[in-house]
């Protein structure tokens, strides 16, 4: 029972988690500035980020802690994580 409780609960937390690189959303937000945002669907932002670059740096500073964190969000509300890989 306890076995079968741990697999539901594995499964909605793999749900949680977005199907988005974390490693691209990282490369993306240190070098192209605010096109980590359009990568993960949030465009309005990206534009706003871009617009004025990065919030004059503290939006990029924001964005790089809650994406090291794990609490950096896509478009439907998942998190984008680091995910193991799947052979």
């Amino acid at each position: 029972m306890v076995e079968k409780t741990k697999n539901i609960e594995k499964s909605v937390k793999d749900s949680e988690v977005s199907e988005k690189s974390w490693l691209t959303t990282l490369l993306l937000l240190i070098f192209l500035g605010g096109f980590h945002r359009a990568y993960v669907g949030k465009i309005g932002t990206c534009l706003l980020y871009l617009i004025t670059f990065g919030g004059l740096g503290i939006w990029w500073l924001i964005d790089l802690i809650t994406l090291l964190s794990g609490s950096f969000t896509d478009k439907s509300g998942k998190f984008v994580k680091e995910r193991p890989f799947k052979y």
